[in-house]
């Protein structure tokens, strides 16, 4: 992760001290006390040259990552933002023509900025130690007049985006909570709709036993997200399609129907219901696109209810929608950002489907702000399970 934008992250760091050091250390304090501040900065450039040289997208031990992340939100990003406030301060007051307001006590910038450290420090710190350990069970209801009779009032559980690597001994009992409470929903069926693992399929070792204790009247059904597919490891092809073969083969030990651009029918009498399961299909770019809406829906009639699972919501306007025989759209994969202020993402910012609920005349999408997360952190979206009840709608309705 740091070896992909390494000099960002130094600039990040020494830029803040820098500025501090020629608009105030170097005015009040000796050589000797203004290198005793810059020590946190040193010691943050020298723990970022050693992580430039990591080959994998993060460590095979991820608390080497996640120590770091927390040591910059709690050093370089407040000194950083304490930076920009006392800079705008500094710009208005020349603006305003104000020369006193040069000194520290008249910038009012550094008063905000200031007042910014410590909030900093409690969203870090909840986010790290409290936010990322609380799972919610969010309740919906779908109605559609294409839902046949049989299947009025049937329960599906969405979970997604585990990212089990990231439980470790500290916060294991956050995966299992999690199970748990899926399970005590008595779901007719279970979805999840990828990223499994962080970076490998040896993520998913030690969490075995408590997926595979998932239970569903009409069985677990998956797909493979961005982080499932072996491209967040160094190595050649051959080892990145085995990890992926691997992932797939865990996912099958484990009972879980997994679902490759195929679909499944799902009977309650003389009347069914598809799933359906698309490979994931991102920009093409940064993350994998090999969705196949016309080979996942084959030989599925327009009148048929039909259930998608696709990772990324983004194709859901790319693909799904222009096929029309999706009537309800499940994904995953943006985590809701992991952060939220009064359950506002500021990702929604870009217009693009970030959470919860998305309709284009007939078809809906639903995005889940998932369970985990690659790093270990949530302020203000707590990771969720989602309980979707389906309902025959009337056609008078």
């Amino acid at each position: 992760m740091i070896a992909r934008a390494p000099y960002l992250f130094l600039l990040l760091i020494i830029l803040p001290d820098l500025y501090l050091d020629l608009h105030y250390w170097r005015h009040k304090y000796s050589v000797g006390q203004r290198f005793i501040r810059w020590l946190p900065t040193i010691g943050m450039v020298a723990y970022t040259i050693y992580l430039m040289y990591e080959k994998n997208f993060i460590p095979d031990n991820p608390n080497i990552l996640y120590i770091y992340l927390l040591l910059l939100g709690l050093i370089a990003i407040p000194k950083l933002v304490f930076m920009l406030c006392s800079v705008t301060g500094l710009t208005f007051s020349k603006l305003l023509h104000k020369k006193s307001a040069k000194h520290p006590a008249n910038n009012y910038g550094n008063l905000i900025g200031l007042i910014c450290v410590p909030v900093i420090w409690y969203v870090v710190l909840y986010g790290s130690f409290i936010g990322f350990n609380k799972v919610e069970v969010n309740r919906q209801t779908f109605a559609s007049p294409d839902l046949p009779k049989a299947f009025d009032g049937y329960k599906v559980v969405l979970f997604s985006d585990a990212h089990v690597g990231s439980y470790t001994a500290r916060n294991e009992h956050v995966l299992k909570k999690a199970i748990y409470n899926i399970n005590a929903q008595h779901p007719d069926m279970i979805v999840y709709t990828g990223d499994i693992q962080n970076t490998q399929p040896q993520d998913i070792y030690r969490h075995m036993d408590v997926l595979s204790s998932l239970k569903a009247k009409d069985g677990i059904y998956t797909i493979l997200g961005n982080h499932d597919y072996g491209d967040y490891i160094c190595g050649n092809t051959a080892r990145k399609v085995a990890n992926m073969r691997e992932t797939m083969s865990l996912e099958k030990q484990m009972g879980w129907t997994l679902l490759m651009n195929e679909h499944r029918y799902i009977d309650r009498g003389k009347s069914h219901i598809i799933i359906a399961g698309m490979e994931n299909d991102g920009d093409g770019i940064r993350f994998p696109q090999k969705g196949d809406i016309k080979k996942t829906l084959k030989g599925v009639d327009d009148d048929d209810f039909v259930l998608m699972l696709e990772h990324d919501p983004s194709s859901w306007r790319r693909k799904i929608i222009p096929d029309g025989r999706a009537q309800l759209t499940l994904s995953g994969h943006t985590h809701k950002m992991q952060f939220a202020l009064f359950d506002w993402c500021p990702m929604s910012l870009t217009g693009k489907e970030v959470n919860g609920w998305y309709t284009e005349d007939e078809q809906s999408l639903f995005v889940t702000a998932g369970l985990g997360g690659l790093i270990p952190f949530r302020f203000g979206a707590p990771g969720e399970i989602v309980v979707i009840t389906l309902k025959t709608q009337s056609t008078k309705d």
